[in-house]
């Protein structure tokens, strides 16, 4: 699967009275399925997923995938401290109809995080996982740093695609990039190299009249086969180059593309550089409030245009770095109220911004509106 390009983690609304606002996060979702992102990720670090219940969580993953235009790739954030419960969600994200499954670092037992646990954990959700899985690496909630060299290890795995590493740290980004040159996979794409899914091939076939069957992973990687398994299948499949060959998938036109492991990035302040380590794009809560200027610094740089991507850079550096990084959550709702999205409060511990922090934010945004 293609990830390249930009994706919002996107915030839980709520009302004021702390209960999910689920009217507002489908107007959002609507909202940014008219930018140029690439996808979403719901229930994200961002998304204030570790507080909420299970009920919520799923509610949460439900309205936003019926909200999300069949264009966008949809990756959902299931990890959990325990490799069932991420499984048990993973599952239902799957049944939903998500791309990917976005799964972070359990870190709650932090002493015992040693390089066996976290192995271990990754290959068993990665085994059973009717989903690819990506890696979520994210120190500074969790207090864990993802050890490069466990990254390598991992993305030996065929369903394990990518990682979200949002460390900060663009030299780590380098070393992984470097050390993991050698995978090769193919994904499908669409005529002019956009991602293709599963979900994105089965509302293709709902709009021909011809039902919403769900086209199967293995499909989309050229194997139609029913008899293995689908770890054998994965296990098996061939990574051919990058052709310019077409073929017709679920009644859409697509073609082969080579990619790698794929890693994305979660500090928007570091985006450009990042992309010049080896990076494909960003999961960036900064692109909440902003992702239309996200966006173009990636398209620049995808364009090669080195001195439009460092001026772009340069326009959000300052402001991802105190709104995401420095005001975190609260900073990034109220910044979504303030470029036209619905922020709202975060939940308790969590506070609303002050009235001095409210227009140190809107001075950091006035030449950022989306």
């Amino acid at each position: 699967m293609l990830l390249h390009g930009i994706f919002p983690p996107i915030t839980t609304p709520f009302y004021p009275d702390g209960r999910v606002y689920f009217k507002k996060l489908e107007q959002n979702v609507e909202h940014y399925s008219k930018t140029p992102i690439a996808g979403i990720v719901v229930l994200g670090s961002t998304g204030e997923a570790i507080m909420l219940s299970d009920e919520e969580r799923r509610q949460t993953l439900k309205t936003a995938s019926e909200a999300c235009a069949p264009h966008k790739v949809l990756i959902a954030g299931t990890g959990a401290e325990s490799a069932l419960e991420t499984l048990h969600l993973t599952d239902y994200a799957a049944d939903l109809g998500y791309d990917l499954a976005l799964v972070r670092t359990p870190f709650f037992y932090r002493s015992q995080m040693q390089p066996p646990n976290m192995l271990a954990f990754y290959r068993t959700v990665a085994d059973r996982s009717p989903l690819p899985v990506m890696i979520y690496s994210v120190p500074p909630f969790t207090n864990y740093d993802m050890p490069a060299e466990l990254v390598v290890e991992l993305s030996q795995h065929p369903n394990i695609i990518g990682i979200k590493e949002s460390s900060g740290d663009v030299e780590k980004v380098r070393r992984m990039a470097e050390a993991t040159r050698h995978i090769k996979r193919s994904a499908t794409v669409t005529e002019t190299f956009a991602a293709v899914t599963p979900r994105m091939l089965k509302s293709a076939h709902s709009g021909n009249g011809q039902g919403g069957k769900l086209v199967q992973v293995a499909v989309l990687a050229g194997d139609s086969g029913s008899e293995k398994s689908d770890m054998e299948r994965r296990a098996s499949r061939p990574s051919p180059p990058s052709s310019s060959a077409m073929a017709t998938v679920g009644g859409k036109k697509t073609r082969q593309k080579e990619v790698g492991f794929q890693i994305m990035v979660g500090a928007a302040q570091k985006l450009h550089p990042s992309l010049e380590a080896g990076a494909v794009g960003g999961v960036l809560a900064f692109a909440c409030p902003a992702p239309t200027a996200c966006y173009e610094v990636y398209a620049a740089w995808k364009e090669g245009d080195k001195n439009l991507a460092t001026l772009k850079q340069d326009r959000i550096l300052q402001p991802a770095q105190r709104v995401a990084s420095g005001l975190s959550v609260p900073g990034l709702k109220y910044a979504m109220d303030f470029n036209g999205y619905y922020g709202g409060p975060p939940r308790l511990p969590l506070l609303p911004l002050t009235a001095d922090l409210k227009s140190e934010v809107e001075l950091l945004l006035v030449d950022i509106r989306n």
